[in-house]
């Protein structure tokens, strides 16, 4: 039996990725725009976003989305999107339960899971009226292992995750998915930046090209490929979910975490 070429079938697609001037968000917008993408690029720093954008041939959405005005003119700039793309999300790997207040969870909660639910009340009922898109949330793997440190973090992306799963059933035969993807270590490069001053501080090295294999053993102990994943690794997974290829995968949290346990 003849097999079939993988073609994504993504050219002319349209995609909004939140929180796209940086980091795994930009790996994104760029890999989503190789495969014929027109991607809306997002952020608060209008010329990060205009810079990438240029790049990739597509556009600029301007606005904080932790506010309905923001998500307004987000909204308005992007106009209609087949794909959204969830990215956008902070974390502080310093913060404890000692040191986080009420105020503190309510924050990330808005920043990590309300801003998403903003996006998706903008943008999915266009996508139910055309019979097709794709929405999808990035989340940590920390949702699935929680630790002592940063749990609101890990509440949130267990929310994300939770709303994906949701916002499927409401999609039922629409033509629309919804999928999370729970992202293990990624060195994007401020990730590379805080794993370099560490392997200095560790005896590792002086730069990261000298440490890398070191800090990949050292830090990935109980994860069993044995090392940090590539945001272009994510990436590629998160252009499969935006693509017509995907079509049967909805509620579904797709964890790539290298096998962490």
């Amino acid at each position: 039996m003849k097999g079939t070429e993988m073609d994504l079938q993504l050219t002319g697609k349209r995609a909004l990725v939140t929180g796209s001037t940086s980091g795994l968000g930009e790996e994104i917008a760029r890999t989503l725009a190789a495969e014929g993408v027109t991607v809306v690029v997002h952020g608060r720093d209008r010329g990060r976003a205009e810079a990438i954008a240029k790049e990739i041939g597509g556009t600029v959405a301007i606005g904080d989305l932790t506010t309905d005005e923001g998500a307004d003119a987000v909204a308005e700039a992007a106009k209609e999107v087949d794909i959204l793309v969830n990215n956008l999300g902070v974390f502080d790997p310093s913060l404890t339960w000692d040191s986080l207040s009420a105020d503190d969870w309510n924050d990330i909660y808005n920043v990590n899971v309300v801003a998403s639910v903003r996006m998706i009340k903008r943008f999915v009922p266009g996508m139910k009226e055309r019979g097709w898109g794709r929405v999808i949330q990035i989340s940590s793997a920390l949702s699935d292992h929680p630790m002592d440190t940063q749990p609101h973090y890990a509440a949130t992306n267990a929310a994300r995750n939770n709303l994906a799963a949701s916002l499927s059933r409401e999609l039922k035969d629409s033509g629309v998915t919804s999928n999370a993807v729970a992202a293990g270590g990624i060195l994007t490069p401020k990730a590379k930046v805080r794993l370099t001053e560490l392997g200095r501080q560790s005896g590792w090295g002086e730069t990261w090209e000298e440490m890398a294999e070191t800090a990949g053993k050292r830090l990935t102990t109980m994860v069993d490929v044995g090392r940090i994943g590539l945001p272009e690794e994510y990436a590629g997974l998160v252009t499969f979910l935006a693509s017509p290829r995907s079509g049967y995968v909805t509620g579904a949290t797709l964890r790539v975490d290298g096998g962490w346990h």
